[in-house]
């Protein structure tokens, strides 16, 4: 007679962690992570100030248009780099803390950008605003 208790006694034991309840854990404690960030985030109130812009100037500000083409613009005024930059020249003389806003075209090459960019460094033009749609 076969002796099934004993073949049973040989085998070794299963040695696996049981990873359900680990999970399980680690889910619940995302979850609460999740819903408290943004209740966290927002526990701070602040009473923010309210502020209206000056209107703008329009008449002491230079407005430079660069196309789709690349062709730059003085104003309402098609210029080449070397007329943009003599103009700029005595622009900074008068007023080196002069506005000047950059209408640029998002299909524009970025080397017409920044030839324009640094003509305006190099006559000391620092007031610079980069104008864009809402």
């Amino acid at each position: 007679m076969r002796n099934d208790f004993q073949r049973e006694e040989l085998q070794a034991p299963l040695a696996e962690i049981n990873m359900t309840p680990l999970v399980d854990i680690m889910l619940v404690l995302l979850v609460i992570l999740l819903i408290s960030a943004p209740i966290i985030h927002s526990a701070i109130n602040v009473n923010l100030p309210k502020e209206s812009a000056q209107n703008i100037d329009n008449n002491k500000i230079v407005k430079i248009t660069i196309n789709a083409q690349g062709y730059f613009f003085l104003e309402d005024t098609q210029m080449s780099v070397s007329e943009i930059k003599k103009h700029l020249l005595s622009i900074a003389k008068d007023n080196p803390d002069q506005k000047i806003h950059l209408f640029i075209d998002q299909q524009s090459r970025y080397s017409s950008v920044s030839q324009l960019l640094a003509i305006l460094q190099n006559q000391g033009l620092n007031n610079i605003a980069f104008i864009t749609e809402n």
